[in-house]
């Protein structure tokens, strides 16, 4: 049978769009969404996915709020896709292409819930493919856009109705597909004879009042660069690439979690663009979010239909907080660059050995 996208001229490849071109089970396609009033006190995070060749789909939204952190997460089987994606009480609804995009939750039962819809304040910015292998296999392979943008609507949390307004709710989305490993965990084979010396991972996408800009750095342990982006759209829409980002992070004491960074780049006529970001209100986002080692639940997996489960976690708990520096965090981001004030997200991730932090092994920190 075709599918209902099968009635729209976006075919890629001879297959019906029910079918992804690669029969690779890690095929994946997904968006993330963040929110934030320019406050430290309240952070959210969304997103949806699917994954047509394990036949799952699946959603998550996580707020933190203090030292507590609320997590809701749903998944089913993967019926016809379509171009309103949902999943059970969550949906995504395009309202105009590139540009506005309705979220619903209707989870308030569970203490947290929303109904928010995305205006993008600046054009979309395309990212490097982004391609990964390990012992010869290509893990990732990953096609993504981002946007800068403002909500409005209403966060349920805890009871409690929260107004979200355009004049102070930012936030920063992205829409990526391709590869990455999703759904339940394979055997590693060679690739688990291997040594696994650390992660390094920097994503920094921030809105000022005449542009927005991207930044993305992913190195191995030894400092080599395997990804590298720096680029900027202006409000009449030109974009401009800003070179090779070096960059410079403070750690608080005793840990591994950011503090802040000065991002040095430059634009085309040698003009240096600096850019300092302090980290506010973190996020761990394997912590009830379905990312990198979430010991509670992971995306992709199946759940059997109509599942919907939730958690809330105490930051305070040494078993929690334990967890926090074994993955990405995704902390607010308020930013300056020659005396404009931005925000943004600053996500950051370092687990193990990195060389030009100077962290020798996983147990390493700042001194």
């Amino acid at each position: 049978m075709p599918a209902p996208l099968d009635e729209y001229p976006i075919h890629q490849v001879p297959l019906s769009m029910a079918y992804t071109e690669t029969s690779d089970r890690n095929f994946y396609d997904r968006c993330y969404f963040n929110a934030h009033g320019r406050q430290p006190d309240l952070f959210l995070i969304t997103g949806l996915g699917v994954y047509p060749n394990v036949g799952v789909t699946d959603a998550f939204a996580l707020v933190r709020r203090g030292d507590r952190h609320w997590s809701v997460r749903m998944s089913d089987a993967l019926g016809d896709r379509s171009l309103d994606a949902r999943v059970g009480p969550y949906r995504v609804e395009v309202l105009e292409p590139l540009r506005r995009i309705r979220l619903v939750c209707d989870t308030a039962d569970r203490g947290l819930g929303f109904d928010l819809t995305w205006e993008g304040s600046f054009d979309c910015i395309d990212e490097p493919r982004h391609i990964n292998r390990a012992g010869g296999r290509v893990v990732l392979d990953g096609c993504r856009f981002a946007q800068l943008g403002s909500w409005e609507g209403v966060i349920h949390l805890d009871g409690e109705d929260i107004a979200v307004d355009p004049d102070r709710w930012l936030g920063s989305r992205d829409r990526s597909w391709g590869i990455r490993p999703v759904g339940e965990t394979e055997p590693a084979g060679r690739s688990g004879d291997e040594p696994r010396e650390g992660f390094w991972w920097l994503y920094v996408p921030l809105r000022f009042d005449d542009y927005a800009l991207i930044v993305i750095v992913q190195e191995e342990p030894d400092g080599t660069r395997t990804l590298n982006a720096a680029s900027r759209v202006w409000a009449d829409g030109r974009h401009e690439q800003l070179g090779w980002p070096e960059v410079d992070i403070t750690y608080r004491s005793g840990t591994r979690i950011p503090e802040r960074a000065v991002i040095h780049m430059r634009t085309a006529d040698r003009q240096p663009v600096v850019v300092e970001v302090e980290a506010r209100n973190g996020v761990a986002l394997h912590i009830g979010g379905g990312y990198g080692a979430d010991p509670d639940w992971s995306h992709g997996v199946w759940r059997g239909r109509d599942w919907v489960q939730s958690a809330t976690y105490d930051l305070t708990d040494p078993a929690v907080a334990g967890r926090v520096p074994f993955g990405v965090i995704d902390h607010i981001g308020r930013a300056t660059c020659d005396g404009a004030e931005g925000w943004g997200l600053f996500e950051h991730a370092t687990v193990g050995r990195h060389d030009p932090t100077g962290f020798k092994d996983f147990m390493s920190v700042a001194p």
